[in-house]
Formats: structure tokens, C-alpha cells, sequence
């Protein structure tokens, strides 16, 4: 198949969603993806890869490692999500979205293998889901742009991810917390255990989870294969910590061995913001020293580290910071976060999936804020405004409901700009990228 732009082969990729969206649990599995490989050579096998995979800080995690990557010289390509934009955002290449030669490229080579392969070509009988091709086009498009490293993390879980078929050279886990327990169990146990899937035999292991229980697994399973597991805790003690709305930055004393040490910066200073990014930040430079990294391109790295709504803060003619929080501990450490910077208080935009702990979130919010605008965070996931609703209410917040989304969006931003008030939208990545595309919209119009 022929492709124009990066919208066509969205709109392809968009053909494999209606079997996702009606996934069980028992479903998910890897052997497709491995089929996918063999089709396509092994691509991912052609450049060094990094795996990331946690609940939360894994997607700025994994891009401060690419920006390290990058400033030392190394062609990276870099997978994340989601996206806010442009689904473009998830394959970068040192920095930048793929570009449409690329992209597009790659999409025919994809395209014309699978369209050719029948269902029954592929274990299970079933045709790849859009993740899994998505996840195939990375593997190309890094390929085709001759990168020789790529940072991967981790869509969901870890075990049966499909980006689970790469052989990393390091594997990296952020925090856990409760989060999918449909999916993926419904203790920190069990949790922590998808996410250890990622580990390989003999492959070193950086983490910065931090509760016993995530620990202990984490330790356990590097034990059982044989790996090097570095502690983020046990590694560094950071201190002097600030934080502006350019970015944040700490003083770093390492307790590793000295030839890794060396190879540290002393202080960590990243654009990204909240006291979270130090911590990412820590992580990410572990990984990039224990592959040869020196301190000045680790520093330079961080230094240029940018991902979208992730306390992501525009000027609209009042502030609007975009955090795409969705978990009970990311969403109070987004308050903290907000609380220390704007403490004259602001405006709340909120929307979740119907997943998701709302009322431990509400909870967590009414520190801050007294008044919220509700609504649903998009179309593409499953959510109840009415329960919303309840829980905001009955946590004391002044709650006016607008269902309709880019309505709740337009609505929010407008009452901050008459107020004056900074404006938080969080609760969701897609509520974030609905902000963010009405505040691209505002922006492109004409003056009146």
C-alpha cells in the first residue's frame, strides 16, 4: 500500500484498533509479535536497545535516557506513549517525531507483509493489533534511519508487551503502583512482577521502585536470572533540590563503584518539572554511565530532555499546565508539584478512564483546589462523568460537569484566562491532549 503522509498510515494502523479494544486479558501474548519479527528480518536486532517499564516516570525516563544517548553521538531512536498530537510523537529520532520520508517508507514495507499474511498465518489465528504493528513500524523506522541505539518503553505491563521480544542491553523499572488491575493483578506483588517480565538473563537491571513489595520481586527475579540489579536508593543520595518552572535541579553524590561514579555528573538539571524528574533523571544517568556514558554528555543530555504533559507548562493568557497524572500517588505528586509553584491556588480541568481510583485522586486534589470543571477525558476509553461527579462532590469541591469534552476544555481555559488563576488539566493523557490541541486551535486563528 502507497502512503501520502504520516495521516494515512494512521488511519491504516487505526483499521487493527477494533480487535484491541475488545482484548481479555488471556489474549495478550507475544508469539504474534515474534511472527512479525521473523516477517521483517529482526529488525530491533540491527542497533543497541534500552527497555523501560514501570507505572510511572517510565515514558520521561526513558526519554532523558535517548537525550543522553543522543548528546554522546549515537544515532537514537526513541518509542513511547501515548502521544498528545501527533501520533508521530511515539517514534522519535533524536528528538524529533520520524519524519514522513520515514515514516512513510516504512508503513509501505509493513503494510504490504501484513496484507499479504492471512489471519491464520499468525499464532492464534488472529490478525497483529495496532500496538503490535505500531510497535513493528518503530523497529523499522529505526532501521531504516540507521540508529544505532533505541530507547523502548514499555506500553503496558511488561511481560506480554509486545515490545517484550527485544534483547535489551540494559533494562530500566520506575516506581509501581496499582494501576490496570484488571489486567495485570491487583496487588503491587503482581503488579511488580508484569513489570519484572522485562528482565532478561544476564541483562543489567536499573530500578527506582521503592516499595518493599515491588522490591522484592524485582530482586527476586533479578536474582533468579542472573542479573546486576542496581537500587536508585542504594546508588545516590540527591540533595539541594529546586525547583522552577524551567525545569529542576539537584546536587547528586553517587555510591557506586568509582569508575561508574566517574562517568556521573554532580548535579542533575533537567527542563522537565517536579521532584519525581530527579528521580527519573538519577535512573536514566545509571543506565547511560553503565554503557560508557560520560558525565558532560549525560549532563547535556538531561539538560535537552523534553516530553509532553508532564507538568507541561503553556501560556495562554493565564498558565495552563498539562500532567497527564492518572494514578493516586502520580496525581498527589502532581499537587505537590503545582502547590509549590502557583500557591495563590488555580483552576482544575479533570477527566479519567472509569478504571481509574477517582475518588483517591478527588482526594488527593482538594488539597489545592476547591472548584473543578468534570468531564470525560476523549472517546477512547470507557468513562463514567457521573461518578466523577459524585466523588468530587462529596470530597467538598464546587463540581460543574461537562460532559462533553472539547465544550469542558474550551470552558476551563476561558474561566482561567477571567480569573487569572493557572489552570491544571490532569486525570488523563488524552484529556491533555485535548487541552493542548484546543490550545494549539487558539493560537492558529486570527486575531479578531
Amino acid at each position: 500500500m502507497k502512503f501520502e503522509d504520516s495521516a494515512q498510515v494512521y488511519a491504516y494502523l487505526n483499521r487493527f484498533l477494533n480487535f484491541e479494544r475488545k482484548l481479555q486479558p488471556t489474549e495478550y501474548r507475544l508469539d504474534r509479535m515474534a511472527r512479525l519479527k521473523e516477517m521483517f528480518g529482526r529488525p530491533d536486532e540491527g542497533y543497541r536497545v534500552y527497555h523501560v517499564a514501570g507505572s510511572k516516570g517510565k515514558g520521561s525516563t526513558a526519554t532523558m535516557l535517548a537525550a543522553m544517548l543522543s548528546a554522546s553521538g549515537r544515532r537514537t531512536g526513541l518509542y513511547t506513549s501515548p502521544h498528545l498530537l501527533s501520533f508521530t510523537e511515539r517514534i522519535a529520532i533524536d528528538g524529533a517525531p520520524v519524519d514522513e520520508a520515514t515514516l512513510t517508507a516504512c508503513a509501505e514495507e509493513l503494510s504490504v507483509k501484513v496484507d499479504e499474511e492471512r489471519a491464520d498465518g499468525y499464532p492464534g489465528g488472529e490478525e497483529p493489533t495496532y500496538f503490535e504493528l505500531l510497535t513493528m513500524l518503530a523497529f523499522l523506522c529505526f532501521r531504516r534511519a540507521g540508529c544505532a541505539d533505541a530507547v523502548f518503553e514499555v506500553g503496558l505491563g511488561g511481560r506480554l508487551d509486545s515490545t517484550n521480544v527485544v534483547r535489551p542491553l540494559a533494562c530500566l523499572i520506575t516506581p509501581i503502583e496499582l494501576e490496570h488491575t484488571e489486567l495485570l493483578g491487583d496487588t503491587i506483588a503482581k503488579i511488580a512482577a508484569e513489570k519484572a517480565g522485562i528482565i532478561k538473563p544476564g541483562i543489567p537491571v536499573f530500578t527506582s521502585a521503592a516499595k518493599p513489595d515491588a522490591l522484592r520481586v524485582i530482586r527476586e527475579r533479578a536474582g533468579e536470572l542472573g542479573c546486576p540489579l542496581t537500587v536508585l536508593d542504594e546508588a545516590v543520595e540527591l540533595s539541594g533540590a529546586t525547583m522552577s518552572e524551567r525545569g529542576t535541579e539537584a546536587d547528586a553524590r553517587w555510591l557506586v563503584p568509582g569508575a561508574l561514579a566517574e562517568r556521573l555528573p554532580s548535579r542533575l538539571s533537567t527542563p522537565m518539572i517536579g521532584s519525581v524528574q530527579l528521580r527519573n533523571a538519577a535512573l536514566a544517568a545509571l543506565a547511560a554511565a553503565s554503557v560508557g556514558l560520560g558525565a558532560d554528555d549525560i549532563a547535556r543530555g538531561l539538560r535537552s530532555a523534553r516530553l509532553r504533559a508532564r507538568f507541561e507548562i503553556l501560556d495562554a493568557g493565564a498558565r495552563v499546565i498539562l500532567d497527564g497524572a492518572h494514578t493516586d500517588d502520580s496525581v498527589r505528586a502532581c499537587v505537590d508539584d503545582f502547590s509549590r509553584l502557583f500557591p495563590g491556588g488555580g483552576t482544575l480541568l479533570f477527566g479519567c478512564a472509569a478504571d481509574k481510583a477517582a475518588d483517591r485522586m478527588a482526594a488527593s486534589l482538594r488539597s489545592a483546589f476547591s472548584e473543578v470543571v468534570i468531564t470525560r477525558p476523549g472517546t477512547f476509553k470507557e468513562s463514567d462523568p457521573a461518578a466523577l461527579e459524585r466523588a468530587f462532590t462529596e470530597r467538598g469541591f464546587e463540581v460543574r460537569r461537562i460532559d462533553d469534552t472539547a465544550e469542558a476544555v474550551a470552558t476551563a481555559i476561558d474561566a482561567a484566562i477571567a480569573s487569572g488563576l493557572p489552570l491544571l488539566v490532569t486525570g488523563s493523557f488524552y484529556l491533555c491532549a485535548h487541552a493542548a490541541a484546543e490550545l494549539e486551535a487558539r493560537r492558529a486563528r486570527p486575531v479578531s
